[in-house]
């Protein structure tokens, strides 16, 4: 044997690279099929003779080959049917993370924010307004004044609403004839505040104007040649049709990632409603409100009256895409598909603040209802969106390589700046104020909607949610681009380019997974420390 080795070896040239020396292709089916290289997702949530469900946490990912670097992978990924998000992350319709500042940050960083409907119809559609009018091509109602009006007028209306630049018209409306305007530097001298606006605005004739009908590209180059801060676009009889801001420029320049519109280049901005009948009008006020998508947002979405509702909502607006939920197993899917859902919210009790799962024994682990449910569903060209169970950069990861379209997180953004409440101490750390929409607090402000969907009276409310507290995790400016830098490198070491990419290698069984044991978990996180200091970035 060892003659025939070295007369083998001496016809082997060894300045040669390992692997033209040894011709070694794939894996040989013995190695793969032994576990030593993981095993699919298949074989671990189908072939399951333990019946179990699993948690992010009890799975982990193997591995994959690295032929790219981590600027190429690419994270875009489908909300619904008709939405793409350059970034799969979505704020939670809940009444401590997503009012018009968080949706309105969320957007300009790539994702995008769903607000929540624990307030008056009237007040969730102005939420709406104020997202799509942050960032507009073109403003096509600006608040305009008359002539006639005072600086009296212009103070008040500019402590209203937060900007101080108003065309004037004859009218004092939109659509009335444009004769002049007003910004900072026309009323920084005037001291008397019963002055008419037509005595020191801007008039007419020293304006630069853009013809009705102008593009989006050339208005915008008109902006910058005229050096103003804006530009009133009119149509053949002088009346204003539309402004354009200097603003809305440099906005564009600082966020190339914002979910906008193709069009008129508006912020895309999603709500949520319940399934009662007065929720109809609800929906009414948000769609003209310009509300680009509509979360139906049950506990337990498989019910006839979201049934009814998604049907409603596609034969009276059509233009709208409804995301339906929440499910967690594929036939509460497919009747929501079947009812014309263009997108699933799936998770079941599985939140930081959700007791669900305790009070009514009914929900699933997260990992198994994300696969489950997105793996049906992809027959039917649906996204799904993971909702819950996210605590880490890592669980983002495994939802997306598990099927998700998208991931929807509430704690993980709650105590951001852009979160509604405000900071507070307790034992020297800044905190803010979280809460299940199934707390007794938040079911007293009109969350009950969402746990109980008829109109029957209820003397006893049945909580499934907690209050509590998270810590301070500062602007979504610097925490969206640290979750979206660690989604990279998860999936850049799992081997895929892109989320589309996961999913293929996922149900061609090339994504391999294990399950860890709970030692296995522990030795996954930071131990044998006496102490130390988590920072994120």
């Amino acid at each position: 044997i060892s003659i025939h080795l070295f007369e083998d070896l001496k016809q082997i040239n060894m300045s040669e690279p390992a692997a033209k020396r040894f011709k070694i292709t794939d894996i040989d089916e013995e190695t793969l099929n032994s576990g030593a290289e993981g095993y699919t997702a298949t074989q671990i949530f189908v072939g399951n003779p333990a019946c179990v469900a699993y948690t992010y946490d009890d799975v982990i990912m193997m591995p994959g080959h690295i032929s790219f670097a981590l600027g190429d992978v690419d994270i875009s990924s489908k909300l619904t049917r008709n939405i793409e998000l350059k970034v799969p992350f979505v704020s939670s319709p809940m009444d401590t993370v997503t009012e018009h500042k968080m949706a309105t940050a969320m957007a300009l960083l790539g994702g995008i924010g769903i607000i929540h409907s624990n307030m008056k119809a009237e007040d969730q559609a102005a939420e709406v307004r104020k997202v799509k009018k942050y960032k507009n091509g073109f403003i096509l109602d600006p608040i305009c004044l008359s002539p006639d009006n005072t600086l009296e007028d212009v103070f008040q209306t500019k402590q209203t609403l937060g900007f101080s630049s108003f065309p004037i018209t004859d009218t004092g409306k939109m659509g009335g004839r444009l004769v002049g305007i007003i910004s900072n530097r026309d009323t920084s001298f005037i001291e008397d505040p019963t002055v008419k606006i037509k005595d020191f605005m801007t008039k007419r004739s020293e304006l630069s104007v853009a013809p009705e009908g102008v593009s989006l590209e050339e208005a915008n180059q008109m902006l910058k040649k005229s050096k103003k801060g804006k530009l009133p676009v009119v149509n053949d009889k002088d009346e204003l049709v539309a402004l354009i801001a200097r603003t809305d420029l440099q906005k564009q320049k600082e966020n190339p990632l914002a979910t906008k519109e193709s069009g008129n280049k508006q912020l895309l901005c999603g709500a949520a409603i319940g399934t009662r009948p007065d929720d109809k009008e609800r929906a009414r006020l948000l769609v003209e409100a310009g509300v680009d998508v509509i979360v139906i947002d049950s506990s337990q979405g498989d019910s006839l009256y979201q049934i009814e509702m998604i049907r409603h909502l596609k034969e009276a607006h059509p233009q709208v895409d409804v995301i339906a939920g929440n499910v967690v197993t594929p036939s509460q899917a497919h009747h929501l598909i079947e009812a014309g859902a263009d997108g699933l919210r799936v998770g079941m009790g599985i939140g930081s603040i959700c007791t669900t799962q305790e009070v009514c024994a009914v929900g699933r682990a997260q990992a198994s209802a994300v696969y489950h449910v997105a793996k049906y569903a992809r027959k039917f060209g649906v996204p799904i969106v993971a909702d819950g169970g996210i605590k880490s950069t890592g669980h983002i990861t495994k939802a997306l390589c598990l099927g998700a379209g998208c991931v929807m997180m509430g704690s993980m953004l709650a105590g951001t700046d852009e979160a509604p409440g405000e900071y507070f101490y307790q034992d020297g750390v800044r905190l803010k104020r979280y809460r299940g929409m199934g707390s007794l607090e938040a079911m007293n402000k009109g969350g009950e909607k969402r746990y109980v969907w008829d109109t029957a009276a209820t003397a006893v409310k049945v909580a499934q949610g907690v209050s509590g507290a998270v810590t301070d995790k500062g602007t979504l400016r610097r925490y969206i681009p640290y979750l979206m830098q660690g989604v990279r490198h998860g999936l850049q070491d799992a081997g895929v380019n892109s989320i589309a990419d996961a999913k293929d290698k996922l149900y061609a069984d090339k994504l391999r997974f294990e399950i860890r044991s709970p030692a296995a978990q522990k030795e996954g996180g930071v131990h044998g420390l006496h102490s130390y200091q988590k920072r994120l970035y």
